[in-house]
C-alpha cells in the first residue's frame, strides 16, 4: 500500500500542478484558448466560435470544408500540446522541463506541505473547507449547465445505458479502477485515518454514508459536466460522443472549450479549475499522510515521532523531486503510464489478497469479534456475506477479464512502445511482490521444524495483537488475571487451602479477600 501511494503521490500532485496553470492562465479578460490567432496555433485549427459564425465557409468549398473539419483541431487541444505541454513525439524524448509546470508543481507541494504540517490536526481543520467547498462550485456550474440550449441532448446521453459496453472488460476494470481511487481502497489512506478514530467510533456507519455520498457526488458531476458537453455538441453541430473525452483530455479539453461559450468564461473557468484544485489537494493529503504516518509509526521511537514535521518535508520534497520527469515534454506520457499501471489492477490485486487473508487466514470469526468489540453489534449478515464470498469473487473475475482482454495503452494517435509497456508492468508488480516477499520472510523467521509448522506459526497473531490501549483489552484480548494462575504447593501432603479467603491488608489499611491459592 505504501508503494502505491507512493506511485499514487508524485503524479497525482503533477495533475494538480497542471489544475494550478489552468486556474492562473483563466485569469485574463479572454480564455487564451478561445481563438486560434495565437503563436502557438496551426493552420488545423478551428475554434468553436469561429465554425459557428460560419468565417471560414466563404474561403472553403465543400470538399476542402470537409477535410478541414475531418481533421480539425480545437484551439484548447492545441493550448493544451502546444503551449502547455509543448509535447514530443516520444515518449523517451524528454526534451526540456517546462518551466512553468515547474513552478506550479513547487506550488501544489508547499501548499500540501503547509496543510500537513502538524499531522491530521491541520490537515483535519483544512479538510472541511476542501471537501465542502468543492459541493458549492459543482452547484454553481450545475445551475449554470442546465440552463444552457443542448444540455437536455448531453444529459440524455449521460443517462442513456449503452449495453453493448456491458460485455467489455475493461469497462469494468475502468469501473473498478473508478471506485477504488474514489474511496481510496487498497491505498492505505483509510487504515492510516482509521488509526487517528477513537476505539468506539461507529466505522459501520461512516462506511455507509462515504459510499453513498461518494457515489452520489460522482453521478451529480456526471450531470454537471455532460450538460455543458451537450451545449457544446449543440453549438458545433455533432454528437455528444465526439467532444466527450476521457482522462487529461476531459478536464483540460473538452471542458475549457466548452467554457469558452459561456457568458463571462473566465469567472466559470477560474471557478471549474479552483474545483479540481481542492479536489486533487483532498487526495493528496490522505496519500502524504499515509506514507508520513507508516514511516513515523515503523520506526516508532520518541525522536522520530517528535520530528514528525521534518519527515513531512522530506517526503514532500523527495515528491517534488520525482514529480519532475513528469513536468518535462515527454511527461504526460509517463503520466499516463503510471496512472494506468501503477496503481490501476495492482490495486485489484491488493485487495483481492486482503480479503482472503483476513477472511480465511486470520479468520472471519475472528474478525466478526473484533468489529463486535468495537462497535457493540455485529456486523450485518449483508456484509458478512458479501467480504466473505461476494467480494473477492466479483474482484477475481474483474481481474481474470481485465488480463484476458488486455489492450495496451495508447495516447491519442500515439501508441506507447513494447519497453514502456514492461516499465509499466514492473511499477504494477513492484507493489503486488511487496506480498509474497513479505510472506516468504516472516515464513523463515517463524518458529518450527518443519515448513507445515513455520506456516501455521506465521499465519497465528503475535502474542501483543489486540486493542492498543490496556483499557480497551476485554474479551479474549483480556490479560489473564494473576488470581487465576494455578500454582502447585510445594508440599503434597499437606491439605492445600484453596477455598478459603483470608483477610489481607492492603496499603492503605483496607481489607480485601484475596484467594489463598496464589
Amino acid at each position: 500500500m505504501m508503494v502505491v501511494s507512493t506511485y499514487i503521490g508524485i503524479y497525482y500532485n503533477v495533475v494538480i500542478s497542471l489544475a494550478f496553470y489552468y486556474f492562473f492562465s483563466s485569469m485574463t479578460r479572454v480564455l487564451p484558448w478561445t481563438y486560434c490567432t495565437n503563436p502557438w496555433n496551426t493552420p488545423d485549427c478551428t475554434g468553436v466560435l469561429d465554425a459557428t459564425n460560419g468565417s471560414m465557409a466563404p474561403s472553403l468549398n465543400l470538399s476542402q470544408l470537409l477535410n478541414h473539419t475531418l481533421r480539425r483541431t480545437s484551439p484548447s487541444e492545441e493550448f493544451w500540446r502546444r503551449y502547455v505541454l509543448k509535447i514530443s513525439d516520444d515518449i523517451g524524448n524528454l526534451g526540456e522541463v517546462r518551466l512553468p509546470l515547474l513552478g506550479c508543481l513547487g506550488i501544489s507541494w508547499v501548499v500540501v506541505f503547509l496543510c500537513l504540517i502538524k499531522g491530521v490536526k491541520s490537515s483535519g481543520k483544512v479538510v472541511y473547507f476542501t471537501a465542502t467547498f468543492p459541493y458549492v462550485v459543482l452547484t454553481i456550474l450545475f445551475v449554470r449547465g442546465i440552463t444552457l440550449e443542448g444540455a437536455v441532448n448531453g444529459i440524455t446521453y449521460y443517462l442513456t445505458p449503452q449495453w453493448d459496453k456491458i460485455l467489455d472488460a475493461k469497462v469494468w476494470g475502468d469501473a473498478a479502477s473508478q471506485i477504488f481511487y474514489s474511496l481510496g481502497c487498497a491505498w492505505g489512506g483509510l487504515i492510516t485515518m482509521a488509526s487517528y478514530n477513537k476505539f468506539r467510533n461507529n466505522c459501520y456507519r461512516d462506511s455507509i454514508i462515504i459510499s453513498i455520498t461518494n457515489c452520489a457526488t460522482s453521478v451529480y458531476a456526471g450531470f454537471v459536466i455532460f450538460s455543458i458537453l451537450g451545449f457544446m455538441a449543440k453549438h458545433l453541430g455533432v454528437d455528444v460522443s465526439q467532444v466527450a473525452d476521457h482522462g487529461p483530455g476531459l478536464a483540460f479539453v473538452a471542458y475549457p472549450e466548452a467554457l469558452t461559450l459561456l457568458p463571462i468564461s473566465p469567472l466559470w473557468s477560474v471557478l471549474f479549475f479552483f474545483m479540481l484544485i481542492l479536489l486533487g489537494l483532498g487526495t493528496q493529503f490522505c496519500l502524504l499522510e499515509t506514507l508520513v504516518t507508516a514511516i513515523v509509526d515503523e520506526v516508532g521511537n520518541d525522536w522520530i515521532i517528535r520530528r514528525k514535521m521534518f519527515v513531512t518535508l522530506g517526503v514532500a520534497v523527495v515528491g517534488f523531486l520525482l514529480g519532475i520527469p513528469l513536468t518535462t515534454q515527454a511527461g504526460i506520457y509517463w503520466l499516463l503510464l503510471m496512472d494506468n499501471y501503477a496503481a490501476s489492477f495492482s490495486l485489484v490485486i491488493i485487495s483481492c489478497i486482503m480479503c482472503v487473508s483476513i477472511m480465511y487466514i486470520y479468520g472471519h470469526r475472528n474478525y466478526f469479534k473484533d468489529i463486535e468489540m468495537m462497535l457493540g453489534f455485529p456486523p450485518p449478515l449483508f456484509f458478512q456475506i458479501c467480504w466473505r464470498f461476494f467480494s473477492p469473487a466479483i474482484i477475481f473475475f474483474i481481474l481474470v477479464f481485465t488480463v484476458i482482454q488486455y489492450r495496451p495503452i495508447s495516447y491519442n494517435a500515439y501508441v506507447y512502445p513494447t519497453w514502456a509497456i514492461s516499465i509499466g508492468f514492473l511499477m504494477a508488480l513492484s507493489s503486488v511482490l511487496c506480498i509474497p516477499l513479505y510472506a516468504a520472510y516472516q515464513l523463515c523467521r517463524a518458529e518450527g521444524d518443519t515448513l507445515l509448522q513455520r506456516l501455521k506459526n506465521a499465519t497465528k497473531p503475535s502474542q501483543d495483537w489486540g486493542p492498543a490501549l490496556p483499557e480497551h483489552r476485554a474479551g479474549r484480548y483480556a490479560p489473564t488475571p494473576v488470581s487465576q494462575l494455578e500454582v502447585q504447593p510445594l508440599n503434597p501432603e499437606k491439605p492445600r487451602s484453596a477455598d478459603i479467603a483470608l483477610p489481607m491488608q492492603d496499603s492503605n489499611g483496607s481489607a480485601h479477600s484475596q484467594d489463598s491459592r496464589l
